[in-house]
C-alpha cells in the first residue's frame, strides 16, 4: 500500500508540475484568449466555409465536428510538448536519472489536457449553442459528457505518442501542426467519413476522434448512451492503444539514449 501510495503521489506532482512548467510563460489573459477565440475562430472559418458548400442545413455537421475536434488542442500540442518538451528544457537527463515509476511519470503528463482539452469543447459547443444555432435539447447531456472525456482521452493517447516520436526529432512543432491538421482532415469533422477514398476511410479508422465525433453527432440528433456505447468503447480502446505504444516508445528511448548517449541529441 505504501509503494501504491507513492506512485499515485509521484503520478499527482508531476501532472501538476508539468503542466505548469508547460503554461508558465503565458499570462492569463493570453491562457483565456487561447481557450475562448481560437475555437469560434476555427469553428467560423470551417462553419461558414462548409455551410457555404453544402448548404445551410447542414451547420450542425460542422459546429458538432469542430467542437470536439477542437480537443486534440490540448491532446496534440499540449501532451507533444508535455513530453517532448523535456529535451528543449534540459530536464531530461534528470527525467531519466530518477529512480521514479516511469510508468507514473508519462501518463501523469496527460492528466491535467485530457480536462483541459473537455473545457476547450464545452466552451466550442457553448459558441455553436450561443452564435451557430446547435439545438441540444434533444441531447443526452451525461452521455454527451462522457463522450467528450472519452474522446479527449484518446487523442491525449495519441498525444503521448508523439511525444516519443517527437524525441526523435529537432522540429517538435511540425510534429505537432502535421498531426493535428491531419485530424481535421481524417477525422469526419468537416468531411464525412463515407465520402472520402477507401485508403483514408481506413487512416480514419485507426485514429482518435473519429469515433467521438460520430457518437456526438449520434447523441445530439437524439441518440442514446446504449446507441453509441460501440463507438465509446472503441474509442476508448484506440486512445489505450497509443497511450501503450508510447510509453514502450519512450522506455526504448531512454535505453538507447542511455547506451548511446544521446539524451538531447537527435
Amino acid at each position: 500500500m505504501k509503494t501504491i501510495a507513492k506512485n499515485f503521489r509521484l503520478f499527482w506532482q508531476g501532472t501538476l508540475l508539468s503542466y505548469r512548467a508547460l503554461f508558465a510563460w503565458l499570462r492569463p489573459v493570453t491562457y483565456a484568449a487561447s481557450k475562448i477565440l481560437m475555437p469560434l475562430a476555427q469553428m467560423f472559418f470551417f462553419v461558414f466555409l462548409g455551410t457555404y458548400g453544402s448548404g445551410k442545413g447542414n451547420s450542425d455537421f460542422f459546429v458538432i465536428g469542430n467542437a470536439i475536434q477542437i480537443t486534440s488542442v490540448s491532446g496534440i500540442f499540449g501532451v507533444t510538448m508535455s513530453v517532448g518538451g523535456d529535451r528543449d528544457a534540459g530536464t531530461l537527463p534528470y527525467l531519466f536519472g530518477a529512480p521514479a515509476n516511469r510508468f507514473m511519470i508519462f501518463f501523469g503528463r496527460a492528466f491535467m489536457h485530457v480536462i483541459d482539452g473537455a473545457i476547450g469543447v464545452v466552451i466550442a459547443l457553448t459558441w455553436g449553442v450561443l452564435l451557430m444555432g446547435l439545438d441540444l435539447s434533444h441531447t443526452d447531456l451525461p452521455a454527451l459528457a462522457l463522450t467528450i472525456l472519452v474522446t479527449t482521452f484518446s487523442t491525449c493517447g495519441l498525444g503521448l505518442l508523439m511525444g516519443c516520436l517527437s524525441l526523435l526529432t529537432a522540429n517538435v512543432m511540425f510534429v505537432n501542426n502535421f498531426v493535428y491538421f491531419s485530424l481535421l482532415i481524417f477525422s469526419g469533422a468537416n468531411v464525412a467519413i463515407e465520402s472520402l477514398p477507401a485508403w483514408m476511410q481506413f487512416v480514419s479508422n485507426i485514429l482518435p476522434l473519429t469515433r467521438g465525433i460520430a457518437a456526438s453527432r449520434s447523441l445530439v440528433s437524439g441518440s442514446s448512451l446504449a446507441d453509441i456505447s460501440p463507438l465509446l468503447v472503441s474509442e476508448l480502446g484506440i486512445g489505450l492503444a497509443y497511450g501503450l505504444l508510447g510509453y514502450f516508445m519512450f522506455a526504448w528511448f531512454e535505453t538507447q539514449a542511455k547506451i548511446k548517449g544521446s539524451l538531447e541529441t537527435v
